[in-house]
């Protein structure tokens, strides 16, 4: 077994960086013992673990990426955790509002992974591409203010660590990959906003976030569980720069049915990439549109853009109910959304 796995499994000491760098060469190497990399991921998905192993680990796959040479200054990236209730694409839809209003966005994902929809699996229906390289994503940032990097983002173990444990899904051990995402993906820009569904990780990954110092990140929470800011209730935000948690209290109800049940994805027969629009063209719920409205306005005061949450909320609506979100999608654009 492992040093890695005994190490995790004991739970008697942190596991250093140059340990996780002798895993990673045996699953490059394919010399490790079957069953062991399941092990690896039952026994990170079943408890988070200490600050010093999770900060090796990241490490040991940071200096494993060919070096960027790329730094996106100006940009803000907006990504989740994933898990929580299901809703329709708040990130992605905050992502297009906050380009429209002129934040640089550069917008990470997955394909589905609790839900039923990933940020991913949108774009390719909505026939939206994205980048293979980091001068690809520079390009598109200069054309249209907004990028999706591919895969080429996340470590290459990481896609080794899927392969390495079928037939078993990712999805019933991989919890671990999904909630460290965000900071396992190289994204070199200014500002990072991450949702944090499950609000007991909120400890660990501070812990994380504040060993970063090229990038301003906020780690936001509610009570809802949703990896986003949500309008109808208390927001809590962290700062990983030492800075006091910022509280964005719950907005006034606008109806009687303003619950989380206007953030439901697609149901029945409606499409995906319709309601998604339409929540983009102004046409969505209440609560959809103060919640996209609000989750854009934290990446221009997080990026820098405006200064003061109030005029960057006004900012977004105007940029929602003034079309721009829904035009910079048809600018897009690249071919007819995919038939479900």
């Amino acid at each position: 077994m492992h040093e890695v796995l005994r190490a995790l499994i004991r739970r008697d000491r942190a596991v250093d960086q140059e340990l996780w760098g002798s895993f990673w060469d045996q699953l490059r190497d394919g010399a490790l013992r079957p069953g062991e990399t399941v092990a690896l991921l039952s026994s990170l998905s079943t408890r988070m673990p200490d600050r010093d192993t999770l900060v090796a680990m990241l490490r040991s796959l940071d200096e494993r990426r060919p070096a960027v040479a790329a730094r996106l200054d100006g940009a803000a990236n907006i990504v989740g955790t994933g898990g929580g209730p299901a809703t329709f694409n708040i990130s992605t839809a905050a992502a297009f509002l906050a380009a429209a209003l002129g934040v640089r966005v550069v917008k990470t994902g997955s394909r589905a992974y609790t839900s039923t929809c990933g940020s991913h699996d949108l774009l390719d229906r909505l026939g939206i591409g994205r980048t293979t390289s980091y001068e690809r994503t520079e390009e598109r940032l200069e054309r249209f203010g907004i990028a999706f990097p591919g895969n080429f983002v996340y470590p290459r173990e990481v896609a080794l660590l899927a392969r390495s444990i079928v037939p078993m899904d990712l999805r019933m051990i991989g919890g671990f990959i999904n909630s460290v995402g965000p900071f396992l993906a190289a994204v070199p820009v200014s500002a990072q906003l991450v949702g944090v569904s499950d609000r007991s990780l909120l400890p660990a990954l501070g812990q994380v976030a504040a060993t970063v110092t090229d990038r301003r990140i906020w780690l936001c929470s509610n009570e809802l569980g949703v990896d986003e800011l949500v309008g109808s209730v208390d927001n809590l935000l962290l700062p990983n720069d030492g800075t006091d948690p910022i509280h964005l209290p719950a907005e006034a109800p606008t109806s009687a049915t303003d619950t989380i049940a206007e953030l439901r994805p697609a149901t029945g027969g409606e499409d995906v990439v319709e309601h998604f629009l339409g929540v983009l063209s102004g046409t969505g719920t209440a609560l959809a549109t103060r919640t996209v409205c609000l989750n854009a306005a934290a990446l221009a005061v997080a990026s820098g853009l405006i200064d003061g949450w109030p005029s960057a909320i006004r900012a977004a609506e105007d940029a929602l109910r003034g079309g721009a979100a829904r035009d910079l999608v048809d600018r897009l654009r690249t071919r007819p959304a995919r038939a479900r």
